[in-house]
């Protein structure tokens, strides 16, 4: 993913730091189609076998696209972590599909003051990311 956050994971607790609050459920869901250009350039590749790269290249701008978006809705909230990530995909009509990322957004905090504390996070200001962003 082009988009990485330090406070995102697919469990549901972040090592060293504690949940403080809860905010529930945020989602961010996207909805692509194919092009006739790339179902054509797609129907090429498939008659060599192997990764059929069109299709790989827009499933993961789409899933980087929900993902972002899910962050965006937790920042709404006033979150600064996403637990519990999880996506799923869905056809809703030939050749158009919806994918769908989702956690529960919520506040922590180190559990100290030796927390280890990810990469370009700064620990000073993760109180002030617990607040609802403005509009």
């Amino acid at each position: 993913m082009s988009h990485t956050h330090p406070f995102t994971t697919t469990t549901f607790d972040l090592p060293g730091y504690r949940t403080v609050r809860s905010f529930g459920v945020v989602r961010g869901i996207i909805v692509r189609s194919r092009s006739i250009l790339g179902t054509f350039g797609a129907g090429i590749q498939t008659i060599f076998g192997g990764n059929i790269s069109l299709y790989t290249s827009l499933c993961e701008r789409a899933r980087d696209d929900a993902y972002r978006l899910m962050l965006e809705h937790a920042a709404q909230l006033g979150a600064n972590a996403v637990i519990g990530v999880r996506y799923d995909a869905t056809e809703i009509a030939q050749g158009v599909s919806e994918v769908l990322c989702y956690g529960t957004a919520v506040c922590v905090e180190p559990v100290s003051t030796h927390a280890n504390v990810p990469t370009g996070s700064n620990p000073s200001r993760l109180e002030d990311l617990c607040r609802p962003n403005s509009p």
